[in-house]
């Protein structure tokens, strides 16, 4: 069964993004302040980073099978231009679909019965490879239901005030994590990665 995993680009004191979608030209700073090309099938995203963080993109790109994102998500990036940067297949959970395409098709896929049909949908897809869950309330419902396997955070040397938590408030708070069992420092940013402890692991 494919891994499921949720993250971010996080400030310093936890949000994924300011008031207002706003601090973004920080938060994502570390995509362009290296000398290191990684692309993807959008030429006007393609990323200059330092090598270490062009190592973790690149697992990230070759690991991923499929996206879980939110209406939101969705509507702010315009569909990403009709297919997602890292070239697979995204599922939209979303309590109103669109009427202007099909609720299926190779590049997105339409759910409105919660997050656990949305990522059950998304393991189809991925088959073998990752489930990713977007930050905010679609990582929170991931993490409520207990789906989420792991948890990869971008820290970023920058504090927001206020916005879009990467998770916000959990039903089932506290939510034990193991780790870092990975830590790699880029420029303006350091890549956490943890693992999370469900059901019988707990002590």
């Amino acid at each position: 069964m494919s891994k499921v995993m949720t993250g971010a680009t996080m400030s310093l004191d936890g949000y994924i993004a300011g008031p207002g979608e706003s601090g973004f030209d920080l938060l994502f700073r570390w995509y362009n302040n290296g000398d290191v090309e990684t692309r993807n099938i959008n030429p006007d995203l393609t990323w200059h980073t330092t090598r270490a963080s062009a190592d973790v993109l690149r697992e990230m790109m070759s690991n991923v099978g499929a996206l879980v994102v939110g209406r939101h998500l969705y509507d702010l990036t315009n569909a990403w231009g009709g297919r997602h940067p890292l070239d697979v297949p995204t599922v939209v959970l979303t309590h109103r679909p669109p009427t202007d395409r099909p609720l299926a098709d190779e590049n997105f896929v339409f759910v409105t019965d919660g997050i656990e049909a949305a990522v059950e949908q998304a393991r189809e897809l991925a088959g073998d490879k990752w489930v990713a869950l977007n930050g905010g309330t679609i990582a929170r419902q991931g993490l409520d239901a207990g789906l989420v396997d792991e948890v990869h955070v971008e820290l970023t040397p920058f504090v927001l005030g206020a916005g879009t938590p990467l998770f916000g408030a959990l039903a089932t708070a506290p939510v034990e994590l193991t780790g870092p069992y990975s830590i790699v420092e880029g420029n303006e940013v350091v890549h956490l990665r943890y693992r999370v402890v469900r059901g019988p692991e707990r002590p």
